[in-house]
């Protein structure tokens, strides 16, 4: 990373620049850290391109497109101001290597064990992008960064909804169109044709083979663009030195024919049937030269507090590739010290390394998120509350019906309260709604509190992925007019990032508790009088049967909401295990 300069601002929306992390065709990025303290890298648009009424349309759209984008395999977009003089966008800040550094530069071809976990992560990393309803068009080396708890794919510059405005309306590349990176380019890129998900498990094939190779599955355009961009579109790839039970998934995914390739969800069953053979002793995933590496990023980055430090982080950003090595091309990697060998005074542990018995308790990971809270006792409460509910609903159901019963053996025009038992029938049906009603406050509070306890901890699965703050997710459920539209998405937000899946995982659940609900606020919104109001048998009865109906409703809506509470619940439980 490189220091600022007297042209540099100082701040950018509300983060703090700490230096120049690179500059591409589209702009510079820098490192910052935000107000709360998160370290994040601001892309930034240069001058010509933001004066261009076009570009900031397909930038816009680019930003939003990649904010869809959730899960734990990717960077995710958290902030960004396309309307600015000088357009930008802010993305979690991966401190970690490139894919290309790590194999070009730091260790080579890696092992077995480090390519299943490589292979499994971009596969999920492309489950979250194809969910979102985009392609990402350019998936190769230097778009993976590579992490010690995994990889993570960046640069969503050239994901495109299938609609986007880099194909015609048949769905082919429009002339002059740039769609990926030559050597990790489909087929159809090459030949111009339509794009789908598949393009991106060829790229993924074309990535995993130069993982365990160190070279470009088709070779290099020494000979010219033209002769390698025709042997993607034509001949078989060189798969000499992928290891041998990695060779089927790698051919699968680089076969000529789109819709003869797998799907993200295939590639995953044929990953987890390889992985017997490549389990890593100790259960570290990486080879120690590169954890070596990434422990010397993490101490960099926290010496970085001051913008005057010049900070090697060495960290690639989306669009503009991975920037120079900081120990220069005369010092191989294998040469480099390692800030964990011994040298004079005692020697330094590996901050990777299980501690010994009786070592005292490990330190917290700078970069982990604030733990997961419990939200069980909370969820437990709801649920009772909720099947509370429903007994004077019920109760209340049963009234209607008697009442019903006495006014159809009567004529149309008589009188309501000329019924037999017309004041015990109104007292109890009294009685019931406002038993209803103050359970109904109750539940409402603790609703409130569940639900942003589970807004809470969505941020800690998926930072920066959920609409709206902490308090609106509360907040929003007792304001009349958007309470129609906000809970559903910041419910829609807490649902992805407590999964890490876009769709599907049991969306329908969520889906049907909200109609429901809506239903139900819809229907006793729209009943003004009570059956008892009526001055007609006639008119009474039509109330109680809208009343009836109300009932059921308001009865199912219970319990799928308790549905929906105890299943969110367990998946928030899972993660938060998961993560621990």
């Amino acid at each position: 990373m490189d220091g600022l300069i007297p042209d540099d601002p100082e701040r950018i929306g509300r983060y703090r620049l700490l230096g120049r992390l690179g500059e591409g065709g589209m702009g510079r990025v820098y490192l910052a850290r935000s107000d709360r303290g998160r370290t994040v890298a601001v892309k930034t648009v240069r001058e010509e391109l933001a004066r261009m009424p076009d570009f900031r349309r397909r930038f816009a759209q680019e930003v939003r497109a990649a904010q869809r984008v959730g899960g734990e395999w990717t960077a995710p977009v958290l902030d960004a101001d396309t309307d600015a003089p000088t357009p930008w966008v802010a993305t979690g800040y991966v401190a970690g290597p490139s894919l290309a550094e790590v194999v070009d530069r730091q260790y080579g071809p890696l092992p077995s064990p480090t390519l299943r976990v490589l292979a499994a992560g971009l596969t999920r990393a492309l489950q979250a992008i194809h969910g979102a309803g985009l392609v990402h068009r350019d998936l190769k080396p230097s778009n993976v960064l590579v992490t010690i708890d995994g990889p993570r794919v960046i640069d969503f510059g050239i994901a495109r909804a299938l609609d986007a405005s880099t194909q015609s309306a048949e769905g082919l590349t429009k002339a002059g169109a740039v769609v990926g990176s030559p050597g990790f380019m489909s087929p159809e890129q090459v030949r111009g044709e339509k794009v789908s998900y598949a393009s991106d498990v060829f790229c993924l094939g074309a990535v995993l083979a130069y993982a365990a190779t160190g070279r470009m599955p088709f070779g290099t355009d020494e000979g010219g663009l033209h002769s390698l961009l025709f042997r993607i579109a034509t001949e078989e790839a060189d798969l000499t030195g992928v290891p041998e039970h990695w060779q089927g998934v790698v051919s699968a995914c680089l076969v000529k024919e789109p819709e003869k390739r797998p799907t993200p969800e295939e590639l995953l069953t044929s990953i987890e049937d390889v992985a017997g053979a490549d389990a890593a002793p100790g259960g570290a995933w990486l080879p120690g030269e590169v954890l070596a590496e990434l422990g010397r990023h993490a101490v960099q980055l926290l010496d970085s507090e001051d913008p005057e430090d010049r900070v090697p982080v060495g960290a690639p950003v989306a669009g503009f590739g991975p920037p120079p090595s900081p120990y220069g091309p005369a010092t191989p990697p294998w040469q480099r010290p390692s800030p964990f060998a011994a040298g004079p005074g005692p020697a330094q542990p590996s901050p990777y390394s299980t501690p010994a018995p009786g070592a005292g308790p490990v330190a917290p990971s700078p970069y982990a998120p604030a733990p997961a809270r419990p939200v069980k006792g909370l969820a437990t409460a709801l649920n009772v509350l909720l099947i509370l509910f429903t007994v004077p609903v019920l109760f209340n159901f049963n009234i209607l019906m008697e009442a019903y019963s006495r006014l159809d053996g009567r004529p149309g025009s008589s009188p309501t309260h000329a019924i037999d038992g017309f004041d015990t029938l109104q007292f109890t049906s009294f009685a019931a709604d406002a038993l209803s009603l103050l359970v109904l406050l109750a539940t409402a509070v603790v609703w409130a509190c569940w639900f942003s306890r589970a807004r809470q901890n969505a941020d800690t699965f998926a930072p920066g992925r959920v609409r709206y703050g902490p308090g609106l997710a509360g907040g929003s459920w007792f304001i009349p007019v958007v309470n129609f539209f906000m809970p559903k998405q910041i419910a829609n937000d807490i649902w992805t990032a407590t999964t890490g899946r876009p769709a599907g995982a049991g969306r329908w659940l969520m889906h049907t508790w909200w109609w429901l609900w809506v239903a139900h606020l819809t229907m006793d919104l729209s009943q003004f009088n009570s059956w008892d109001e009526e001055r007609t048998a006639t008119a009474a009865k039509d109330t109680i049967v809208t009343a009836l109906s109300g009932d059921v409703v308001a009865v199912v809506s219970a319990v799928f909401a308790v549905l929906f509470v105890s299943r969110l619940t367990s998946l928030q439980r899972n993660r938060a295990a998961g993560n621990a």
